[in-house]
């Protein structure tokens, strides 16, 4: 899909406790390491590489495996799961925001950036694969632990963050460079609307929420299960989650259809589209898997050892 990412938080409040690059720039992991906690998934459409952001940097993964019909339109990866660039950043916010260009937040790697007020990596961008990152904006300050991004009509990025410290959802609208401060909101999951930027869906202890101003005040969705992940089709009109007992559920935007089951908890979820079928990427008690019809058949493409 258009808007590929997904980002676990904490959601204190929810029934259900949930607790990349060319082989040069990567540093080869061998079957047996482990990627440990996966808080987000996403899929470059540049490179056609798939990613996982996890306490310990940001993993390419393997998938070779997969047939032709997953979204990736360049030379899949193959052989075990690679961390790139040597980074070890804590990675909790991350999101691919448009071919070759990722964001993300989270905590510096043991012993790195000392200096900071507070061990947070505010909003960092990396345009190489996620070999090397920079600051953006918010360094030392803002720990995001979900992030989305939509186009606008000017050539910038709006970025959506929700900040876990203040328990805020922030807003930027020149590509993360400055913010406005928008709902308090026990959340858990964000999703934008790639086709109406200032449209933003939230699941919460409350129910799924959306919001037609750029996240300053949210309404529920009436009929919707309790979702605990969410993404957006890349066309706007459907919604691929998981509630909190692990159901995954598709809608057209009308109606809610009920799916698969995720095995124990999941830590992260994306929805990456597809021409014929719907790739959805899970992280759960099997590992990472990717499937084209909604958790019915699956491929592991790395499991809790490696």
């Amino acid at each position: 899909m258009a808007k590929p990412t997904r980002i676990v938080l904490t959601g204190a409040a929810l029934a259900l406790t949930l607790t990349g690059c060319a082989a040069g720039g990567s540093d080869p992991a061998t079957p047996s390491d482990p990627l440990g906690h996966v808080h987000g998934l996403g899929l470059d459409p540049a490179s056609g590489e798939t990613y996982a952001a996890t306490h310990d940097g940001v993993w390419l993964l393997p998938t070779d495996q997969l047939p032709g019909s997953y979204p990736a339109e360049d030379a899949a990866s193959t052989g075990a799961p690679r961390k790139i660039g040597g980074n070890s950043q804590d990675t909790m916010g991350f999101t691919v925001a448009g071919p070759g260009l990722l964001y993300a937040s989270g905590h510096p790697a043991p012993g790195e950036q000392t200096e900071l007020p507070t061990p947070n990596l505010g909003l960092i961008r990396s345009t190489d694969r996620a070999n090397t990152w920079e600051s953006v904006s918010l360094s030392g300050e803002v720990d995001f632990h979900d992030l989305d991004t939509v186009p606008l009509p000017d050539g910038q990025t709006r970025v959506y963050g929700y900040d876990a410290t203040a328990g805020v959802i922030r807003v930027s609208d020149d590509s993360g460079t400055s913010w406005q401060e928008q709902a308090a909101i026990d959340l858990r999951d964000l999703a934008a609307d790639p086709t109406n930027p200032d449209r933003l869906y939230a699941t919460t202890s409350n129910g799924f929420l959306m919001s037609e101003d750029r996240g300053a005040t949210f309404d529920r969705v009436e009929g919707a299960p309790p979702l605990y992940l969410v993404d957006v089709a890349d066309d706007g009109g459907g919604f691929v989650g998981v509630d909190v007992t692990g159901q995954i559920w598709s809608s057209d935007g009308r109606s809610w259809v009920k799916r698969a089951m995720v095995q124990g908890t999941p830590e992260a979820f994306a929805y990456v589209g597809g021409d014929d079928e719907h790739w959805v990427l899970i992280a759960d008690e099997r590992g990472i898997v990717a499937t084209p019809d909604y958790g019915e058949t699956v491929t592991v493409l790395t499991t809790n050892e490696g």
